[in-house]
């Protein structure tokens, strides 16, 4: 079988292509290399190339027909997308139309989106499952959500079946230290936290301490990397037997506060985090959490390495490696 990823060089994208090699499929990955890093892709064929360049899609898609699509390519910095929506609308949003078209000519009929819990903005239940009101409260979140509404209707018009697959918290790093995160800037909390421990930053700052939370700091649902490529491929299973489009939740289902990840980190290092507290962020909510259930039901999805020393066990490893 043969499949395309697109955003393949990029963290979750080239775990994902590494599962895929370890099971057998024929991968192609295309990546313009803005945030992905052309080394993390490996035993895969790679196509340098923009999803705005219709010529570049089009002849990809002649010259393999492929069984399914990832994509995972997509700006991802919340801040960002608020000082930029142009950016971020014309990356995530128009230019996955761009791909849908080319799906759509070259009768390529399944997809696998990657979207986000951004899509349900200040959370009215937690933990948060798929019927949870679609509220996005910045550019990343409504573009998302943009898409998967655009993928509703594009399954009603062309027979595009698609899986939106809706991350909590990705994190972690490639059990066998092969692969882990290099965004920059970085923003997520375990590589901060871990970054701070070997000294390549002089601390961690945790914004608030004073959320209504039993250590007072924010509570967010972390899901491994490697589970959540497990998921990608039990989605596109699905569709394979004929499933319908769907779109699930990923988490663990069980919340950790930054304290508790920092503690963690503490443990797991043997090495202390320097730590400076600073006000709130606006739109931080103080908890968010997934409910899983449905993916878990109808995928026979079941995360491996939820424990939170284990997904941080598994970045550090990549953090001393690199």
């Amino acid at each position: 079988m043969r499949i395309l990823v697109v955003g393949g060089a990029g963290y979750i994208g080239s775990h994902m292509v590494k599962l895929l090699n370890q099971r057998g499929f024929e991968v192609t990955v295309l990546d313009n290399l803005s945030n992905g890093h052309r080394d993390a892709v490996r035993g895969a064929r790679f196509v340098l190339g923009d999803l705005y360049e219709r010529e570049i899609l089009d002849e990809l898609f002649e010259e393999t027909h492929f069984d399914g699509v990832m994509h995972f390519a997509s700006y991802i910095q919340v801040g960002e997308s608020v000082r930029e929506p142009a950016k971020y609308y014309r990356n995530n949003v128009f230019k996955t139309q761009n791909l849908l078209d080319v799906m759509v000519a070259h009768r390529v009929r399944h997809c696998i989106f990657s979207s986000t819990a951004a899509i349900f903005g200040e959370p009215v239940h937690s933990p948060i499952d798929e019927d949870h009101p679609k509220q996005p409260i910045n550019p990343y979140g409504r573009g998302k959500w943009m898409v998967e509404q655009m993928l509703e209707d594009y399954d009603a018009a062309y027979g595009l079946k698609s899986v939106c697959l809706r991350y909590f918290n990705a994190a972690g790093a490639d059990p066998d230290g092969e692969l882990g995160e290099r965004h920059d800037p970085e923003t997520h909390l375990i590589p901060l936290a871990l970054q701070a421990a070997t000294g390549r930053r002089p601390q961690i700052t945790v914004f608030g301490k004073d959320y209504e939370t039993p250590d007072g700091t924010c509570i967010r649902d972390y899901i491994h990397v490697n589970d959540l490529g497990e998921a990608h491929l039990l989605g596109l299973q699905r569709l394979w037997d004929g499933g319908g489009s769907a779109a699930y939740n990923l988490g663990n289902g069980n919340g950790f506060s930054v304290q508790e990840v920092i503690d963690t980190a503490r443990a797991v290092t043997g090495r202390e985090i320097p730590v400076a507290y600073g006000e709130r962020r606006p739109g931080d909510p103080a908890r968010l959490v997934a409910d899983s259930r449905r993916a878990r039901a109808e995928l026979g999805w079941q995360p491996r390495r939820a424990d939170l020393a284990t997904i941080i066990a598994d970045a550090w490893r990549w953090e001393m490696d690199r």
